[in-house]
């Protein structure tokens, strides 16, 4: 495992695909999960059905998550 710098750049490229990886998962994780959670909420306070919908967000936002990393690694995978 030699990991001093080269003077071809390509371990910050290295760096910058994996920074650019975790953001990516980032998004594929947090989005969902904020759209459908604070969505749920606003439902069930409106039409005042708590934990109703706030329950059905997190785990539409579950499914939506994996299929969203499962597609990201496929990519991944795919471009090895």
């Amino acid at each position: 495992m030699n990991d001093a710098p080269r003077s071809d750049g390509s371990k910050g490229m290295g760096l910058m695909l994996s920074l650019r990886l975790a953001w990516n998962l980032g998004f594929i994780i947090a989005v969902p999960v904020a759209v459908f959670g604070f969505g749920g909420a606003y439902l069930d306070k409106y039409l005042q059905t708590t934990p109703i919908f706030v329950i059905t967000g997190f785990v539409l936002a579950i499914v939506l998550t994996v299929i969203g990393v499962y597609r990201k690694v496929k990519e991944i995978l795919g471009a090895s």
